[in-house]
């Protein structure tokens, strides 16, 4: 009988986004899709049809503000402003206006206008190339979904019904469905859709629930009831568990426990390597709330500000005074640390509804990031404004993305001047003296690094969109995202000219792509040279206990040996090999 239970056993592989071992029988969860019914109406009826719409986005939105609430009181601010993406979308004043026109003009019900309209908006964000905004469909699509039942009457998903302990099995999850799962019952969850930069995902790992994303027609091959292991340090589904697995699986998680209890003591310690090389370890983030996260887990302060995420969503950009609280509330909380705030990363392939960005044929390489602040003063000049003025409340850097060149990084340059000057005739209190970077993300820049570190203060390396741009990959494409390779000999050569060319004008490099959060990785950054990570505020613990692991002199010799390997693979595996060695119990 042992045997054939052992027999059924099958293994899965996907996307761990949320780390933690669970045991428990299957849930398969079906989304309903909601019908919905197509009239025609008579023009008496549009007030009505008007009426019943403003109704179901204020019991939506209602609904969004209890749901907040109940996060924010049960695992705090920072997770609940996830939620401030879905409250944007029912208050978007371009999507509303859309669905009453539909509704004057077409003569259509209001759910089918309201459907059309957010479906559009669906595959608008589908079609754009970076993938956080692709993720953002989620959010719309949850949005959508209670709106339709508000206008339908039906009740919300069941999905938070069952009273025994499993772990979900579905095609996705939304943010909302994921913050409201009962944490003493749903064991862990493994999608079929999803990637590591999902809010579904983000509130997983608040939740401490182990996770796994991108798990293609894992439905098809599970039933509820079908008793599950998930390990959601690897990414390992495995369906009907054998007593042998049960028994190893027992003894590897008494061992992660006992690793996060020795991250958790090093918490206050300084990232210094066993040679007593300090590696400056910061964090990443989108908005002011995340900062609790960034002191939480012991950064060094914010190596990257995504300033974009005030832009997105509303009806008008934000205001110099709006961007301004919001940059001085995050100097003030990273002080005495430094935030690095980078300037607007938006337009072509990113959606901003208030900037009235023209479509373009390929917006990847379009007119983005510092290209549109430069064609567009009247957007980048407040922002510029704003940081000045907030670089008096703590230690403030400012840094320009996608510079592909030293020309636009004096534009970029003169135009911040022209900032300094108004500034001073008005007499408001600014600080002159702010340091100015830019990231390393196009090939061009790594290239000219030597003739932008003359006039740059630091340089902080974009390997997300390095390694697509170097080696011409979209790393979410499904068809070639094995190409996607950032231990490619291309990309050690790109970082270590950058590196050098800082180094000869005296000025540091950082990472703030994937890479640097990355432990398996971590040798061959600090062996190449670089003098700062930043990466998600969860992950620093586990970047700080592998730096602490290493000497710089192991990680020097193991980037030399990899400048003269030949493939990626062969690279990788002299960074597994180092990484085993020196934190085995982390890398696993």
């Amino acid at each position: 009988m042992g045997d054939v239970v052992e027999s059924l056993e099958k293994r899965f592989e996907g996307i761990a986004v949320a780390p933690g071992i669970a045991r428990a029988p299957a849930l398969v969860h079906w989304v309903e899709e909601e019908e919905i019914p197509f009239r025609k109406i008579p023009k008496a009826a549009i007030p009505e049809e008007i009426a019943r719409f403003e109704s179901a986005l204020i019991a939506t939105r209602a609904e969004l503000l209890e749901m907040q609430q109940k996060i924010a009181e049960a695992i705090g601010t920072s997770d609940a402003s996830i939620f401030d993406a879905h409250l944007l979308v029912v208050e978007d004043r371009t999507l509303i206006d859309e669905v009453l026109k539909s509704v004057e003009s077409e003569l259509h019900n209001v759910e089918f206008a309201f459907n059309l309209v957010a479906d559009r908006y669906c595959k608008t964000l589908n079609e754009i190339d970076d993938p956080y905004l692709r993720e953002r469909v989620v959010d719309i699509e949850d949005v959508t979904r209670r709106v339709l039942r508000h206008l339908l009457g039906k009740s919300t998903s069941g999905i938070h019904a069952h009273d025994e302990p499993h772990i979900i099995i579905g095609h996705n999850l939304t943010p909302s469905d994921t913050a409201l799962l009962n944490r003493a019952l749903v064991l862990g969850f493994a999608t079929e859709a999803g990637s590591k930069t999902s809010h579904t995902a983000i509130m997983a790992r608040s939740l401490d629930i182990p996770a796994i994303v991108g798990l293609h027609d894992i439905t098809d091959h599970i039933t509820s009831g079908d008793p599950l292991l998930i390990d959601g340090y690897r990414g390992i589904l495995i369906v009907h568990p054998s007593p042998q697995t049960i028994q190893e699986y027992d003894a590897y998680e008494r061992e992660k426990d006992l690793v996060e209890e020795r991250l958790e003591l090093i918490r206050d310690t300084t990232s210094t390597t066993a040679d007593g090389i300090n590696i400056t370890l910061s964090a990443n983030i989108e908005s002011p709330a995340e900062m609790d996260d960034v002191i939480e887990h012991g950064a060094e302060g914010v190596g990257l500000y995504r300033t974009e995420f005030l832009f997105l969503n509303r009806e008008e950009p934000p205001s110099e005074d709006e961007q301004y609280e919001n940059y001085r509330i995050v100097a003030e909380r990273s002080a005495p640390h430094s935030v690095i705030i980078r300037t607007l990363d938006i337009g072509g392939d990113k959606e901003a509804s208030g900037l009235d960005l023209p479509e373009e044929e390929n917006p990847f390489l379009g007119c983005r990031a510092i290209r549109l602040c430069l064609e567009r003063p009247e957007i980048f000049k407040p922002q510029l404004r704003a940081i000045l003025r907030a670089a008096v409340h703590g230690h403030v850097r400012l840094m320009y993305p996608m510079i592909s060149g030293l020309g636009e990084f004096r534009q970029a340059n003169a135009i911040l001047e022209e900032c300094k000057a108004e500034l001073r005739a008005e007499g408001t209190a600014f600080r002159e003296d702010v340091e100015v970077g830019l990231m390393i993300e196009v090939p061009s820049a790594a290239l000219s690094a030597d003739l932008l570190a003359r006039e740059a203060k630091f340089f902080s390396i974009g390997t997300n969109d390095l390694i697509q741009y170097a080696i011409a990959v979209d790393r979410v494409n499904d068809r070639i995202a094995h190409l996607y390779k950032p231990t490619h000999p291309a990309i050690l050569r790109l970082i270590r000219m950058v590196v050098e060319a800082a180094r000869a004008n005296n000025i540091w490099t950082g990472v703030c792509g994937e890479m640097a959060g990355d432990i398996v990785l971590t040798p061959l950054l600090l062996g190449l040279g670089i003098d700062e990570l930043s990466t998600s505020a969860t992950l620093v613990p586990r970047v700080k206990k592998a730096v602490q692991s290493l000497s710089l002199t192991d990680c020097q010799a193991l980037a030399e040996q990899a400048l003269r390997s030949s493939t990626s693979s062969d690279i990788l595996q002299l960074c597994v090999d180092l990484a085993r060695s020196r934190y085995d119990d982390l890398v696993s």
